[in-house]
């Protein structure tokens, strides 16, 4: 069989997924395996970002990655690196500014990071809205928050890849669409665009997002899902249909990496791991021409996806 159009994908995995490994394990590990790359998450067993000499830690981290040949991204998802009580809190969406300055600090940190291990993205995502909050207030506190990240990562020369989340105020292609004309359309503002979200819960099917996506798309997460359902799923446990996806990111030119990000799956992730890149390069394989008539879209989701949806 031929290589089909999405064989030069780079495939990548993300730490959250292999949170139950020391980080030199996991790289060592996804080399291994053969991946391209990884999606870092810092967070307090991987890199973290908040203990002492974290620019020591980052070259060692660097020279590491140069040595297995992998790329990097940087993610900046996890769940209790700023409050152990509070799911991905505080946000960018937080009444109290101290707090809102607490998740920039963390940001301001990945950016340098990033640009310390020559990461080709950083990754960020709105976080929810808090009660009593109006989505006006809310954007305004999301936009002017993010100002100085965006000027510390136009200064460092790595692309602020912000993702819609289920349940977040900035939930999906069109919220952001919506940031980025609020703060007049900044060039290092890129998109990170998650397949299983679009399954889960855009109008447009996950090709065809990748399609609206492409002049933005600065960093791509992957997995299988269920409409209407954000559960993040092993590849083949879902419902979408991977070979015309990877085609479609494959025309866009997209060259960062692609990451699967199972990150309820780490009590079992070097397994899951191992099943999903010859699954992503089968797919990629056999993946058909790019002007092939588009999939119909999916139906709309029964109920709003809510926070408490959330799987990540």
């Amino acid at each position: 069989m031929s290589p089909g159009p999405a064989a030069d994908l780079r495939f990548g995995y993300g730490t959250n997924g292999l949170a139950d490994l020391r980080l030199d394990d996991a790289l060592g590990l996804l080399a291994d395996l053969g991946y391209d790359g990884v999606g870092l998450t810092l967070d307090h067993m991987h890199l973290d970002p908040l203990a002492p000499d974290l620019a020591a830690r980052t070259r060692r981290v660097a020279q590491r990655l140069d040595a297995l040949g992998l790329g990097v991204t940087v993610e900046t998802g996890a769940r209790y690196v700023l409050d152990p009580r509070r799911k991905h809190g505080p946000s960018l969406l937080d009444e109290d500014p101290e707090d809102r300055a607490r998740r920039v600090d963390l940001l301001l940190r990945a950016v340098r990071v990033a640009a310390d291990l020559g990461a080709h993205a950083v990754h960020c995502f709105s976080g929810i809205t808090p009660p009593g909050t109006d989505r006006d207030t809310a954007w305004k506190r999301l936009a002017e928050s993010l100002v100085p990240v965006l000027e510390a990562a136009t200064a460092s020369g790595v692309p602020l890849a912000v993702e819609p989340e289920p349940g977040h105020l900035l939930a999906t292609l069109a919220d952001f669409h919506h940031l980025r004309r609020t703060l007049g359309d900044p060039a290092d503002l890129g998109l990170t665009l998650d397949i299983g979200h679009c399954q889960c819960l855009e109008p447009l099917p996950p090709a065809e997002c990748v399609r609206a996506a492409a002049p933005w798309l600065r960093h791509v997460q992957i997995e299988d899902m269920r409409r209407g359902v954000h559960e993040h799923l092993p590849f083949g446990d879902g419902e979408i249909d991977f070979p015309p996806v990877l085609a479609a990111l494959a025309a866009t030119g997209y060259q960062g990496l692609t990451v699967v990000e199972l990150p309820r799956h780490s009590h079992a992730g070097p397994h899951h791991a191992g099943l999903s890149l010859p699954y992503l390069r089968r797919a990629a394989t056999t993946a058909p021409r790019t002007d092939e008539p588009p999939a119909p879209a999916p139906p709309a989701p029964e109920h709003p996806v809510t926070p408490e949806g959330s799987t990540r």
